[in-house]
């Protein structure tokens, strides 16, 4: 013999209570991470104009043009003693190759663990470029080992440096700018993972991942972003 379970009056309405607290706890991390993605868009911009525009940075500007995706890390921060730790949070946006149409922004995490004697904490802005599809596609996994899972190379940096970008063939190229300096920086072993929770709550909390905000064009820039991505796209031109 079928029984039918009933819900007592009293139980639908304790589940209803469960639901609404659950979703006002979740509004103050909601809130947090949205604040948080949009000041790494709106340091992105600046760190992206720091390095498109610099004298020394001619290599950068001439691998820019030719890059299928652009990350850009505003601070990365680097521990103190034996065992320095470095991490930071940034963004990646992706060029079609076809329409040669920039998306994105995506937000990921970078860390490593680097050895040897370090002077003290230190804070850096890093930008690698994506130069092949393979590095594209790295990228759009949950997470991705640099160097190992993709092969990646210090840019050249300084005047006259743009003639040495012809015999580069990593995936990726990266660069770095420490105390005002510009540097190549070598990101071998640096994990980037994604951060769902960012790209969660800068659209709107839609559930996003790098496929949905890169190559299927599921999510339209916001202000913020349009206008990183009008910035990336003229200094692209030049």
């Amino acid at each position: 013999m079928n029984r039918t379970r009933r819900h007592s009056p009293n139980s639908t309405i304790l589940c209803m209570v469960i639901c609404l607290i659950a979703g006002i706890m979740t509004l103050p991390a909601l809130a947090d991470d949205a604040a948080e993605s949009r000041q790494i868009v709106e340091k992105a911009v600046m760190t992206f104009d720091n390095f498109s525009k610099a004298p020394e940075m001619e290599g950068f500007r001439r691998l820019m043009k030719d890059a299928r995706g652009i990350f850009i890390a505003p601070q990365v921060l680097k521990g103190a003693f034996i065992v320095g730790a470095a991490g930071g949070s940034g963004l990646f946006v992706a060029r079609d190759g076809g329409a040669g149409k920039w998306a994105g922004p995506a937000f990921y995490t970078i860390g490593e663990v680097s050895f040897g004697l370090q002077a003290g904490g230190q804070s850096s802005e890093v930008i690698f470029l994506a130069m092949s599809e393979r590095g594209v596609t790295a990228l759009l996994n949950n997470s991705v080992k640099l160097g190992g899972d993709v092969g990646v190379a210090a840019g050249p940096v300084g005047i006259g440096a743009a003639a040495s970008t012809a015999n580069l063939s990593a995936d990726i190229i990266s660069f770095s700018r420490s105390k005002g300096l510009f540097g190549g920086i070598s990101l071998d072993g640096a994990v980037v993972a994604v951060r769902a929770g960012l790209n969660e709550a800068y659209y709107g909390g839609k559930k996003l991942g790098p496929v949905d905000i890169l190559i299927r064009g599921t999510a339209s820039p916001t202000p913020g972003a349009r206008i990183l991505l009008d910035g990336i796209t003229e200094a692209a031109k030049k």
